[in-house]
């Protein structure tokens, strides 16, 4: 028996993310007891499909499996507090999908509910566990790079560049007011924030819709999948990109962008940090390598080789050197720190997961960065 097998999960949503849950919590051994799926026809459909023994009819029968420790919360954005809130009244510990409420308000009464509760409650930022973003967290903790003076980066894609890309998120009221800064955005700043160990404190936000109306399919989509068939003309108010600058605490200064429509661009959140005495920087489509930067030395590139990462990167690290790690690995990484303070307990000291308080704050920022568009001056995250 593995370590995790006697923890039973069960998993909400069975569109391209919780296919991603399912198969990670079978590689890490967890029992897998069902999925619940947007309608009871569905779930079971998808469950024969992925070769999950159960689909639950509703969330009420989910939450009456005695065998389930962990919830997984893949389901749209709208759906998450409810379905939270409830778990975390059942007295199950809770992993939720990013971001991870509607509004910064509901994203509040969720960390007092996962404090009173004294669950283990996570939110899914899977990218911290790239172990070159666990190498940086650390070299940054002990003072390799120096004081943090600047943080610049973006995260690009363009599965939604074409006026004939659909998927649920496009919709302010499934997916939320923000829609390349929520999905993709909140990403950044998180990971970000995760490497300095900052969190802005002031936002400059400009957002841009550049298709104002786009063909929605009048049936289901699953994400990245492309949509076909019949479809109708909807108008579109959330953004396609996002341009915003950054103050920190202590002086420091950022600038991000996000895109969801920028053509050739699949999955490039890119992050450069600026130290007083080096630069470190990193992307997503090349993450087994480090940049490193000097000023009186040669600049280095850091392959994934726990024979020279730290001991916090070698520790998220599973594949030799040269064997590149990726997405899913990523979500196998988090996976494991979550549920080995699932089985302590409560968080341990140390862990480097997501909590619900960092995901209250992304809120806060996304909540900040909107009213900053709106209004078209700096916002502080302690105005929200």
């Amino acid at each position: 028996m593995t370590r995790f097998e006697r923890i039973g999960a069960a998993v909400i949503g069975t569109g391209f993310i919780g296919g991603v849950h399912v198969q990670m919590l079978r590689r890490l051994g967890v029992t897998l007891r069902g999925v619940l799926g947007s309608s009871a026809e569905r779930g079971a459909a998808r469950a024969a499909e992925m070769g999950v023994g159960q689909a639950y009819a509703d969330l009420d029968a989910l939450l009456a499996d005695d065998g389930v420790d962990v919830v997984h919360v893949t389901s749209p954005n709208h759906a998450h507090f409810d379905q939270v809130m409830a778990i975390l009244a059942a007295g199950k510990h809770v992993i939720c999908e990013k971001p991870l409420a509607m509004t910064s308000a509901q994203s509040a009464r969720m960390v007092a509910a996962a404090r009173a509760s004294g669950k283990v409650a996570a939110v899914c930022y899977n990218i911290r566990f790239y172990p070159l973003n666990q190498q940086a967290h650390a070299m940054v903790r002990a003072g390799e790079l120096g004081d943090i003076r600047f943080v610049s980066g973006h995260y690009h894609q363009d599965w939604l560049a074409m006026p004939t890309d659909w998927n649920w998120r496009l919709e302010a009221d499934k997916g939320g007011a923000l829609r390349s800064v929520g999905d993709i955005g909140t990403h950044w700043l998180d990971l970000t924030g995760f490497v300095t160990g900052l969190k802005a404190e002031a936002v400059f936000a400009e957002l841009a819709t550049f298709l104002p109306q786009r063909q929605k399919p009048t049936g289901p989509v699953e994400t990245f999948s492309g949509a076909t068939g019949a479809s109708e003309p909807v108008s579109i108010d959330t953004d396609d990109a996002a341009m915003i600058l950054l103050r920190y605490p202590g002086g420091a200064r950022g600038v991000m962008s996000t895109s969801q429509i920028n053509v050739g661009r699949k999955n490039a959140l890119h992050w450069d940090v600026a130290g007083s005495r080096a630069s470190a920087a990193w992307d997503s489509e090349t993450p087994d390598h480090l940049f490193i930067g000097h000023r009186d030395r040669p600049n280095e590139t850091l392959m994934r080789d726990f024979t020279l990462m730290n001991p916090t990167g070698t520790a998220a690290a599973t594949l030799p050197p040269g064997h590149v790690e990726g997405f899913a690995d990523s979500f196998h990484g988090f996976f494991r720190a979550v549920y080995t303070d699932v089985a302590a307990g409560g968080r341990q000291a140390g862990a480097t997961w997501a909590s619900f308080e960092d995901g209250h704050y992304e809120m806060q920022f996304c909540d900040a960065v909107l009213r900053s568009a709106q209004e078209g001056r700096w916002v502080r995250l302690n105005e929200i």
